[in-house]
């Protein structure tokens, strides 16, 4: 132990620095923070480890603290942002809930009665799926692939889907397509339209879902598995024919953090004029 401890204490001077110097740019601080993980890695592993799981040295302290450089909001928007950026995709989720079924599908459904959509048209459609539902939609989802992924490839795909499996549930997305014929025939004018607005509809759904389950201390990540798995989805649950699937969310207690985000330049983002 005594023979890495030059490397350990290196590692955490560099980290120090990091943490109360303001870096020169966003690739500077996350090229220190590789740095310092490798070595840490390298030479003292159970240090890496446990640094790994302290939220001050979370990716989201680097990101959002030292990257993105906003100020910090008051007031009654407060709470909502703070949700809002804890919302990160996590992939490594274990089959645990942090929260019971019924609480879940309590943020389901008022996800879906309160979301805004367009003309209130109210066009998305959810399917929650715990326990053996969960696990037969990734056992589909793996079937699926394995027919059309080459042989040389598929063990990274099963490793993938074995990590979404692994999760606790999941919530399957839809957009009721008889729903949204009816607006084009009742809204002629903005028929070619409707579509769009029932995509964007259903993203925030999802949005609102997933940030409420985060808020409740799981984890998610949105995947898209969607035309491949439509029929066989539709089969083994009865779903509605005109119910088109969109997104796969998966939940599950998180195992281990969020990789790095790198934000792109708010000035060049957003434009104000006064």
């Amino acid at each position: 132990m005594f023979g890495r401890l030059p490397f350990v204490l290196a590692a955490v001077a560099v980290l120090i620095t990091a943490l109360f110097l303001p870096p020169p740019d966003m690739n500077s601080i996350l090229a220190l923070r590789r740095t310092t993980t490798s070595l840490l890695h390298q030479h003292y592993p159970k240090a890496a480890s446990l640094l790994s799981q302290r939220p001050l040295l979370s990716n989201r302290y680097f990101s959002e603290t030292k990257i993105n450089k906003m100020p910090a909001l008051e007031g009654g928007s407060a709470a909502f942002f703070e949700a809002l950026k804890n919302r990160r995709t996590i992939y490594t989720l274990g089959k645990e809930s942090t929260i019971p079924d019924e609480k879940v599908v309590e943020i389901v459904k008022n996800a879906v009665l309160h979301t805004p959509s367009s003309f209130n048209s109210q066009t998305t459609r959810a399917v929650v799926l715990f326990g053996a539902h969960h696990d037969k939609l990734w056992s589909i989802v793996l079937s699926t692939l394995k027919a059309i992924v080459p042989a040389e490839n598929f063990p990274a795909t099963e490793g993938r889907i074995a990590g979404f499996a692994a999760a606790y549930g999941t919530v399957l997305w839809f957009e009721d397509q008889a729903a949204v014929k009816k607006l084009q025939e009742g809204f002629a004018l903005y028929a070619d339209r409707f579509p769009l607005w029932s995509e964007q509809t259903g993203g925030m759904h999802q949005l609102v879902t997933w940030t409420a389950l985060e808020a409740e201390g799981l984890g998610g990540n949105l995947q898209h598995y969607n035309p491949l798995i439509d029929a066989d989805v539709r089969k083994e649950w009865g779903v509605p024919e005109d119910w088109k699937l969109n997104a796969q969310l998966v939940f599950g207690k998180p195992t281990a953090g969020p990789g790095d985000k790198v934000f792109g330049d708010i000035e060049e983002r957003v434009k104000v004029f006064n």
